[in-house]
């Protein structure tokens, strides 16, 4: 089995709820997953050795927080083209933050990209729960 990485940045730590859902659903699905938060990611041997990348953002004035912001310009160095990948945040009404982080995943790192970013605004909400967790199953089953 392969081994996942989760980097988010999280200011109300919604979306480190959800990172840690989407890690239980790549768990459960056998492989092993290390969350971190952006703020641990200084350079691109931080992000060596990973068979997927999952990357997370809460929206904010519709924007990514700016240490997700850095951790995707060390990303930009770090050969992740053609591994699996997605994307995920808390929002408030419209996910710019995700959508962006999964179009750079996509378009720029030339990353195998899951079927879209995860679109729950909170882990609470609706079936929050049982969406993240699908969410890190699909990753997971795309190495």
């Amino acid at each position: 089995m392969g081994t996942i990485l989760i980097v988010y940045s999280s200011k109300a730590n919604e979306t480190k709820g959800i990172a840690e859902l989407i890690a239980e659903g790549a768990r459960q699905s056998g492989h092993q997953v290390e969350v971190k938060t952006a703020k641990q990611i200084n350079n691109e041997d931080d992000l060596a050795g990973f068979d997927a990348y999952i990357f997370g953002s809460p929206t904010y004035h519709g924007e990514m927080l700016p240490s997700m912001k850095q951790v995707l310009f060390i990303a930009e160095s770090a050969q992740l083209k053609g591994k699996p990948g997605g994307a995920f945040g808390a929002y408030g009404w419209s996910g710019e933050a995700n959508k962006r982080i999964f179009d750079t995943m996509t378009y720029i790192f030339k990353m195998r990209t899951a079927s879209g970013p995860l679109m729950i605004k909170a882990s609470w909400v609706e079936d929050g729960v049982e969406t993240a967790q699908a969410y890190g199953k699909e990753i997971a089953g795309m190495i």
